[in-house]
């Protein structure tokens, strides 16, 4: 248990990362580059989904709204880091800093359900395909994205509960570049034990839930695919899924390395931690359009009018 004299806080200090001195510049100009294409291209494909009729299917519709939680994914948290790059470790009001640290886990969360229910709209698809405009209502989708968004909200309102009950010592800096449980922990002055619980059952049965979701669903799809008889058709099934576990990839491993190992060192975390929440977002439109026949279509048909070869 932490001792030690405590005020209430007024704000903290998001040091960043302040161990690249002199390569400052070069950081900003890469992250602003990469936040940027993360913008440009899931509004891209928010537009293209939104705007081609033969992308109103639910699969697409899945996708539109990752693209969507991607965007401001990254908002929420890699504009602090950009400005850390350039003006030193920056301040955050503790209403921002419990803002921050509440829209965060609510965006991964619902991110992370999401990818479930997009892995259960390929099982469908896949194994049952006469029954899936049956299954897949337009009615059915929409409860689907309400729950994933309900279950995220809950998600993050116990982080946030929990995190934010602690009394914090000064100095109140943290080794982030944004507001994060495990950073916030290590200046509690009080048993962080209950906390570090919840993150273990919260990220490691969920997390590990949704994964094994997904990797069932998998097998069952790998298996039906393997028995098709259209070499075509495997490979349009195969191009599909593994774009989805790319995306599932990229977002769990960083995750649960994180929350699951309190022990790692501070600039480790930071790094895993760009990952998700920088590089992800801006790949996962790279990975969808360049595996997408169908994407990439519509993209032509937008941009030129007309289908091109």
């Amino acid at each position: 248990m932490k001792t030690g004299n405590f005020t209430l806080v007024i704000e903290f200090t998001l040091r960043g990362f302040s161990e690249v001195q002199g390569l400052q510049v070069l950081f900003f100009t890469l992250f602003l580059a990469i936040y940027l294409l993360a913008l440009l291209g899931n509004t891209i494909i928010l537009l293209t989904i939104r705007l081609s009729t033969q992308l109103h299917s639910p699969m697409y519709y899945f996708l539109s709204e990752l693209a969507l939680l991607d965007v401001c994914y990254a908002t929420s948290t890699v504009p602090k880091m950009l400005a850390g790059f350039i003006g030193g470790p920056q301040r955050i009001s503790y209403q921002g800093c419990m803002a921050q640290l509440y829209f965060f886990h609510f965006l991964g969360g619902t991110e992370g359900f999401l990818l479930t229910v997009m892995a259960f709209d390929r099982y469908v698809a896949i194994c049952n395909p006469l029954r899936y405009t049956s299954i897949m209502r337009k009615t059915v989708c929409g409860q689907l994205i309400f729950g994933t968004c309900l279950v995220g909200t809950f998600h993050s309102i116990i982080q946030s509960t929990l995190t934010f009950r602690l009394p914090y010592c000064g100095p109140y800096e943290l080794e982030h570049y944004f507001c994060d449980v495990p950073p916030l922990l290590k200046v509690a002055c009080a048993d962080t034990s209950l906390n570090k619980v919840v993150i273990m059952v919260n990220v490691g049965v969920v997390a590990l839930g949704c994964f094994l979701l997904i990797l069932g669903s998998y097998i069952r799809i790998v298996t039906t695919i393997l028995r098709m008889r259209s070499e075509e058709g495997k490979k349009k099934a195969f191009s599909t899924c593994t774009a989805h576990l790319i995306v599932v990839l990229t977002l769990y491993v960083p995750c649960v390395l994180i929350y699951l190992q309190p022990a790692t060192t501070n600039s480790v975390q930071k790094v895993m931690a760009v990952f998700y929440t920088a590089i992800t977002p801006a790949l996962n439109p790279l990975i969808y359009s360049l595996r997408s026949e169908e994407i990439k279509k519509a993209l032509k048909k937008l941009v030129y009018g007309q289908v091109l070869p």
